[in-house]
């Protein structure tokens, strides 16, 4: 499955896109490390990244996570990722939204056409009503991306999140699938 926009595409990443996220993680280390919880070195070798595109896809096949890479439509160069997690269904029919790109392509309107994708993609097809995010309020550009695309601003959780060994508060962004 491929969503395509008028810059990138994003699709589910498969273990053949392994290789490709190792380089993108390791090119990228440091400053992701800005915005991730810590990792064990093992994430930064190849075989981790394939493991980690093994437990997605098996989230994905209970329906729990949908793990995407972002591609630039001239190249097929891997980008970033973009993620829908916590998938809840029964009375919630909700989600959560994260994701990131290589430093050297922000700011190019790149992640608001992916938010905007699987946005469309998680009401459309999974038949979902809310996509929430979170953010740390300093990331500015980040809130700016999710706003673009629809995301409303409902509060801050103070400290919920282990950024880099640290607790975060975190800005609560949420989009509401109208039609459902």
């Amino acid at each position: 499955m491929k969503l395509k926009g008028k810059q990138i595409f994003v699709k589910i990443l498969e273990e053949s896109d392994a290789e490709a996220m190792w380089r993108l993680e390791l090119r990228n280390r440091d400053f992701f490390q800005l915005y991730t919880p810590l990792r064990d070195e093992s994430f930064y070798t190849l075989e981790g990244q394939r493991e980690r595109i093994r437990n997605n896809l098996r989230l994905k096949e209970r329906g729990q996570q949908y793990a995407f890479g972002i591609y630039l439509l001239e190249t097929w160069e891997l980008i970033g990722s973009i993620t829908l997690s916590e998938v809840v269904r029964g009375h919630l029919q909700s989600g959560w939204i994260g994701y990131y790109l290589d430093k050297h392509h922000n700011g190019k309107g790149y992640m608001t056409e992916a938010v905007r994708l699987v946005v469309a993609y998680a009401f459309n097809e999974l038949k979902l009503h809310r996509i929430e995010a979170g953010v740390m309020p300093h990331n500015t550009g980040s809130i700016r991306v999710l706003e673009k695309a629809g995301f409303h601003k409902e509060g801050i959780a103070r400290e919920n999140v282990k950024i880099n060994g640290r607790w975060e508060d975190h800005q609560i962004l949420a989009i509401i699938n109208e039609a459902e």
